[in-house]
């Protein structure tokens, strides 16, 4: 593991009604070795060299125990924004663990996205925090398919395993659900794929789904999506359709958009499962503030 030095850990977030509520972002660990083809960081304007290859922060423990030392508010703290705190070298060097048991320590809050099923190895520190404080615990799933989440997820743990986290989470009372996006344009957005998605979040007890049903593309990123959907769809001839479809746009909304949403959401009422960023936000941090809105 190569080393980085930083001069901070934890920073403001700009808040944004469109988003998770939380107050801090946190990044112990810069680039990415999960391989998705399909990542918005590796666009040239988050300036990460060599974003396949993960490298942690110099002294992180030491800066996050002084950054939350100084906060004069505590509030919810988002992990894996840029790079995911459950990567494989997580497992042995624990910086993630350890920076969780900081947050406990000063009684902060905690969100957490990841396609790990690793972060159940944390369930009695996230236990813990969710004492005193809100926790959000989002796992990534776009594709129900494990075959189908091997190609463009290529060294993550497989979908059925993500979903036996979500169980575990569940389980032990961790408020959690799924991230499910990017729903990709000829590739997973499907009603299969979908419906599939939302009966399993039900079985295994996720609170919530967040979906969006596209994908966004610039830059670099855009020839690197590219390239990969040349190599592990070579007789499908994906590019030329992203191509005439949506030229050069940031987001390529699914043409299947309306449809999806629309069995998305249904499914989603029906199971009690929140869909709405404003509803996700009101639940988990419902009971840690005075201000409580009406779920649905």
């Amino acid at each position: 593991m190569e080393y980085i030095p930083a001069k901070t850990i934890i920073t403001k977030t700009k808040k944004t009604p469109y988003w998770f509520d939380c107050d801090y972002n946190m990044n112990i660990y810069k680039g990415c070795c999960h391989g998705c083809i399909y990542c918005d960081s590796r666009s040239e304007c988050y300036r990460i060299n060599d974003f396949d290859t993960v490298r942690g922060k110099e002294n992180c423990l030491v800066l996050i125990r002084d950054e939350l030392r100084r906060k004069v508010k505590t509030g919810v703290i988002s992990m894996g924004a840029m790079s995911d705190p459950y990567n494989p070298f997580e497992k042995e060097l624990k910086l993630t663990r350890n920076a969780l048991e900081l947050i406990n320590a000063y009684e902060f809050g905690v969100g957490i996205a990841t396609k790990s099923n690793l972060i159940i190895r944390d369930i009695d520190i996230l236990k813990d925090i969710q004492s005193h404080s809100p926790v959000l615990a989002k796992i990534t799933i776009t594709c129900a398919d494990d075959n189908l989440s091997k190609k463009i997820e290529r060294n993550v743990c497989p979908s059925s395993e993500r979903f036996e986290a979500i169980e575990k989470l569940s389980s032990a009372g961790i408020f959690n659900g799924i991230l499910l996006m990017p729903v990709l344009p000829f590739i997973n957005d499907t009603l299969e794929n979908i419906t599939t998605i939302v009966n399993r979040a039900k079985e295994c007890g996720a609170k919530f789904i967040y979906a969006d049903f596209g994908v966004t593309l610039r830059q670099n990123q855009r020839e690197y999506f590219f390239d990969r959907l040349r190599e592990i769809f070579p007789n499908e001839n994906l590019v030329a359709k992203y191509i005439s479809k949506y030229g050069n746009n940031y987001h390529c909304g699914s043409p299947q958009y309306r449809q999806l949403y629309k069995v998305f959401s249904q499914m989603c009422e029906k199971n009690g499962i929140a869909y709405k960023m404003s509803d996700i936000n009101t639940l988990f941090r419902r009971g840690y503030q005075n201000n409580q809105l009406s779920f649905f």
